[in-house]
């Protein structure tokens, strides 16, 4: 779209707008969190509770918290283990376009940063997808940069038919869509749905999303409600952890994820919990810290808040933080990773989006689960 600065808190002519009350209830209770003010016993008290209230949850991730990871942990596993059992599920995702008409401040796609860009053709796409399938995965997730006019809906739909080929399950994480466009590519057979808010501060939101259609904060929150409206099975949350004060915004996507869970109860949820990670020409943003222990709570507090919630770790965190937290508190993580266009089959085509820190193969990711004494699923779900 043209470089027209929208109201972050507006939207678009094309962008549809549905009656929902989710985003008010989550930022109202964001604003009203102060995580400073629990103490040692809130979090003893919590950790008592077979199920946490959402202020029992603001405990777990409060600063008073981190003296009690142990025994979150404890809980976390117990709580993984009853409703996941020692499966681990395996997938990867494939980036078919790194095109994007946003200018998002920490984003290595971002329409001014002068990388190479790239779009599979169909052909190119289904070599891709033939190349993974091969290493055994049945699970895929499609990328995009967020470019309506490079990454049309009618050519995501495309790859999406292709992928129902080889995946059991696909899944997509593009540009946000109108309620008609997801269950289009519903019927495409695509099966869940990845949108992460990136930061729930509304004024953060404005400052580092500054053009494109990205910069409408309320049509971004309500993507994962439109896309169950379109039919799709499953959605997932998440903030890009150091952008703001990441407890707030773990915080704000726990309550986002309940709330749509509360309202939608035959919807499967998922957390993803990226940080921010280096990225190209990344030089204008002063990341907030979130350091592997504070990052291990906000996945611990996610499981005790959503016990039956996915929990995915991605190649952004080194091997041996990602081994330790599966069967822990996270049930899914990817292998075989290339963020950049392509990269399966033949040379890379597009740039990467950031860097990734696991490399590990799909072999060596599965003989990792099975040392650890878990199972690698590599398809849960039949497609009838």
């Amino acid at each position: 779209m043209a470089k027209q600065k929208l109201n972050h808190l507006g939207y678009d002519d094309n962008m549809e707008v549905i009656d929902s009350d989710i985003m008010e209830k989550v930022l109202t209770a964001a604003a009203n969190y102060q995580y400073e003010q629990f103490t040692a016993r809130d979090v003893e008290r919590a950790l008592t509770k077979d199920r946490l209230s959402i202020t029992d949850y603001g405990a777990v991730l409060s600063p008073a918290a981190l003296g009690y990871l142990e025994e979150m942990a404890r809980k976390a596993q117990s709580l993984t283990r009853k409703h996941f059992g020692n499966s681990v599920s395996l997938f990867t995702p494939l980036y078919i376009a790194n095109y994007c008409e946003n200018e998002c401040t920490y984003c290595g796609f971002k329409a001014t940063n002068k990388i190479t860009r790239a779009v599979l053709s169909i052909e190119e796409a289904e070599a891709e997808l033939k190349a993974i399938a091969a290493t055994g995965l049945e699970e895929i997730l499609l990328l995009t940069g967020e470019s309506r006019f490079k990454s049309d809906v009618k050519y995501i739909g495309e790859v999406v038919r292709l992928a129902t080929k080889y995946f059991s399950a696909v899944g997509i994480e593009i540009y946000p869509l109108n309620t008609d466009e997801y269950a289009y590519l519903h019927e495409c057979g695509a099966d869940f749905v990845s949108v992460y808010q990136e930061t729930y501060n509304t004024d953060k939101y404005g400052q580092v999303h500054l053009w494109g259609s990205k910069r409408s904060f309320p049509y971004r929150f309500h993507a994962q409600e439109r896309a169950l409206r379109g039919g799709m099975r499953g959605v997932s949350f998440g903030a890009l952890l150091g952008l703001d004060d990441f407890r707030k915004d773990a915080f704000a996507a726990g309550l986002h994820a309940y709330f749509i869970q509360r309202k939608y109860p035959h919807a499967e949820i998922g957390f993803s919990v990226p940080r921010l990670r280096p990225y190209i020409n990344n030089d204008k943003n002063n990341p907030k810290d979130v350091h592997e222990r504070q990052l291990l709570q906000v996945m611990l507090a996610y499981r005790l808040f959503m016990p039956y919630a996915g929990i995915t770790i991605s190649t952004r965190e080194r091997a041996k933080f990602r081994d330790h937290v599966i069967g822990l508190t996270a049930t899914k993580m990817s292998a075989g990773v290339s963020v950049g266009v392509g990269g399966h089959n033949e040379k890379q085509k597009g740039d990467e989006q950031f860097e990734i820190s696991d490399e590990r193969s799909v072999r060596e990711i599965h003989d990792m689960i099975i040392k650890k004494g878990l199972q690698p699923v590599y398809s849960d779900y039949i497609r009838v």
